[in-house]
């Protein structure tokens, strides 16, 4: 919470700080009415603790400024004059009053209750604009609301959480929503990307490092010690290497582990929350994923859906995207032409909402126009497609002899495989799912395929 401490002692200031050390609070202290009221204007307060005989004006002034700011913070009045100005208080808008002088318990007491009902007011809230969004994610379709609920859901247990989906849908989003919707919202939400570092980095980066570990005469701590408290969220947690999923389920079946090279347990508070954009029982039975690690991640499952599936979400994402965009790139645009809208609804986004976000990112960047044209907007589908055409994709074809077909044109089987693809992919309007019942293989080949593709492969 953004707190502010208006206290003309500065001496005071400094105890209070101290005394809230660790409540997860920003905290900015000032000296005077004047210096409260520039705070309080110039950002938005989440918790006001206020003293009232300030240098230059009485502290309850600021209350009735505070009516007129939205969101209201949370105010606690504090005076060593408590009969005098208690009851005033709370008729002019304080939530509590505190009277001096009062110790540490005190106050971490007060402010945890408070902190408690903002985060029940800000609950009940997203409740209501869930219709439209809950935290970073934007979507009114049926199957969000279903997602926000199950987010809720999640957020109040401790238990892991397995989040699947196809790349780009936004796991990450919902990993960290589980986290700021928990009790476990003050502490650290800490991300790796199972894919992306080197498998014999992977341990030392989850674990950390004893000294003398790679020639280091110091300790090195790993993001496992970084999220105590809080939340680590594993993504493409099916590219662990084998070996050390089994650590990792030892440490979540005991919230123990040894850093790299090191010869002492050590205990840490950490929920797990892992994410794949592959079929996990597929990778199980495939022997990629442990089976018991598995089952053990698999307590509560979120399925993100696809932008494809999501009705008319792809308009409002659109809008919301061009909206922060042209802000944050200072363009006038306004917004999608007619025909663009409809091209916007057609279009079935393989890379979903990453895909969509990329792309108005690049369409506010090259246009120079109020509207963005249908002319524009094919354009930058055409250059945001994960996947090639088959017909400008390279082909190699070779004529070779032999004795019963003398002449006859062989072309590579990936060639091949790939023209397969594309044309169950342009047969069901890029449905990836539809075209892999077609094909009679799973989704998470031909995903995979996709991937190699964007890379270069073949």
């Amino acid at each position: 919470m953004k707190t502010l401490i208006v206290e003309d002692s500065e001496t005071l200031n400094a105890i209070y700080q101290a005394y809230l050390d660790g409540m997860g609070l920003d905290i900015t202290a000032v000296t005077s009415l004047d210096a409260a009221l520039e705070c309080v204007s110039g950002q938005p307060q989440e918790l006001i603790l206020l003293d009232v005989e300030l240098p230059d004006g009485n502290g309850l002034d600021l209350l009735a400024e505070l009516e007129n700011v939205s969101p209201k913070p949370l105010v606690v009045v504090m005076t060593g004059h408590g009969d005098k100005y208690s009851e005033v208080a709370i008729e002019r808008g304080a939530d509590d009053f505190l009277a001096k002088p009062f110790d540490a318990s005190r106050l971490r007491v007060t402010v945890r209750n408070l902190a408690e009902r903002f985060q029940l007011s800000q609950r009940l809230s997203s409740l209501t604009e869930g219709l439209t969004h809950l935290g970073p994610m934007y979507g009114r379709s049926a199957v969000m609301q279903a997602v926000y609920t199950q987010i809720q859901s999640i957020a109040s247990s401790r238990a892991t959480a397995f989040i699947t989906g196809e790349s780009g849908t936004g796991k990450e989003l919902a990993a960290k929503a589980i986290h700021d919707f928990s009790d476990r919202a003050p502490a650290e939400f800490v991300a790796i990307n199972c894919a992306a570092i080197p498998e014999d980095l992977i341990e030392s980066e989850l674990f950390g490092e004893a000294v003398g570990v790679r020639g280091n005469p110091n300790s090195r701590n790993g993001l496992i010690p970084l999220a105590e408290g809080g939340t680590l969220f594993l993504d493409e947690v099916c590219d662990m290497p084998y070996e050390l999923q089994s650590v990792l389920l030892r440490f979540i079946e005991s919230n123990k582990y040894k850093p790299v090279g090191g010869d002492v347990e050590v205990y840490a508070d950490v929920r797990i929350i892992a994410a794949t954009n592959r079929e996990p029982l597929t990778e199980m039975r495939d022997g990629r994923l442990r089976e018991d690690l598995f089952y053990r991640l698999h307590v509560i499952p979120l399925r993100m859906p696809p932008l494809r599936e999501r009705d008319d979400d792809v308009l409002m994402l659109a809008d919301h995207f061009l909206s922060v965009f042209a802000t944050q790139e200072n363009k006038p645009i306004a917004g999608f032409s007619d025909d663009a809208r409809r091209e916007l609804k057609r279009f079935p986004f393989p890379g979903n909402v990453r895909q969509l976000s990329n792309m108005i990112h690049r369409l506010v960047l090259m246009s120079h126009e109020l509207e963005i044209s249908y002319e524009a907007l094919r354009k930058a589908i055409s250059d945001s497609e994960l996947y090639p055409s088959a017909s400008t994709g390279a082909r190699r074809k070779v004529m070779v002899d032999v004795s019963s077909s003398p002449g006859v044109e062989i072309e590579p089987l990936s060639v091949t495989e790939k023209r397969a693809i594309q044309a169950a992919l342009d047969a069901c309007d890029g449905n990836i799912n539809r075209a892999a019942g077609l094909l009679e293989v799973a989704p998470s080949t031909i995903y995979r395929k996709i991937q190699g593709w964007k890379n270069g492969d073949v």
